[in-house]
């Protein structure tokens, strides 16, 4: 058997990059339409900002193999649409029992995470906290800081993402707002739509 090679990357915190990365990718404003409460207040924005970048992501991919991992890192800039603080996609793995860790490098943000069946949960990430995200919660990233947030994360190389799992339901179940004294808050999304059984059960039948 032919072992692979050991390698690696340096976590450059100040540019919010992993140096060594064999991929990257970006997500600017325009990308993101539909993700968020205020349209009127989202057009506005993509005017203003044009084609700048909202967050991006840079990682290591040695194979996509069972057993391998995935490491990388991700810089998202800081702001609200309205009272909507910056997010990502987010997702849900396709080999939805793979699991996940974030490690808070700077700023100051949260995992904000909901299970199949809509069950919410947060956690606060800033500098030299670890966030595990466990089997089968979808999870998205929230910049609620006034500077970069940027973290360092690994999976296993196997798990894929399935984005559309929030598109079908209209989003998450709740939104991280602005509470209007410097910090954050969560409200209800009102264009949820609750997850079908069969959904639901796809995700904990999708394990391989």
């Amino acid at each position: 058997m032919k072992l692979r090679e050991p390698g690696v990357c340096r976590v450059d915190v100040a540019r919010g990059e992993l140096v060594g990365a064999t991929n990257r990718y970006v997500k600017r404003v325009a990308d993101l339409e539909g993700l968020y409460e205020d349209g009127v207040a989202f057009d506005a924005l993509k005017r203003e900002l044009g084609d700048q970048i909202v967050y991006e992501v840079t990682d290591y991919k040695p194979s996509a193999d069972a057993g391998d991992m995935i490491i990388g890192v991700t810089r998202m800039r800081p702001g609200k649409v309205g009272r909507e603080y910056f997010l990502t996609r987010g997702h849900i793995h396709a080999n939805a029992n793979r699991p996940e860790m974030y490690y808070g490098e700077s700023g100051r943000g949260l995992m904000l995470l909901e299970s199949p069946e809509g069950e919410i949960r947060t956690v606060e990430i800033g500098p030299r906290a670890l966030c595990y995200v466990p089997p089968y919660w979808i999870h998205r990233s929230v910049n609620t800081g006034p500077g970069e947030l940027v973290m360092t994360f690994a999976y296993p190389a196997d798990s894929g993402q399935d984005y559309a799992i929030i598109e079908e339901a209209g989003g998450m179940k709740s939104r991280v707002v602005d509470d209007g004294q410097g910090g954050w808050t969560l409200v209800d999304n009102a264009s949820y739509r609750t997850r079908p059984a069969a959904r639901v059960a796809r995700v904990f039948a999708s394990a391989s």
